[in-house]
């Protein structure tokens, strides 16, 4: 019986929130202008080229969570 209100209103949610953001960002109702480096494919090319051309160096491995390796002392409260 909730689920002809709540359906409803999560389809008009999603209505208000594209409508609003298809007024503010792409018909700039407030001003403004897209940056270049958003515009343009030529930028989003060079800067590709400057990641793919940098040396990779490698060292060591790293552990992303160390409490999941349990490597780390637990200390009692007394000390």
């Amino acid at each position: 019986m909730a689920a002809k209100y709540i359906i409803p209103g999560v389809i008009g949610s999603f209505a208000i929130a594209y409508l609003s953001d298809l007024l503010i960002a792409d018909k700039k109702i407030f001003g403004g202008t897209t940056p270049k480096t958003v515009a343009s494919n030529e930028w989003w090319e060079e800067t590709d080229k400057k990641f793919q051309a940098w040396p990779r160096t490698a060292g060591p491995p790293v552990v992303m969570n160390p409490i999941s390796r349990q490597n780390f002392i637990v200390k009692s409260r007394e000390s």
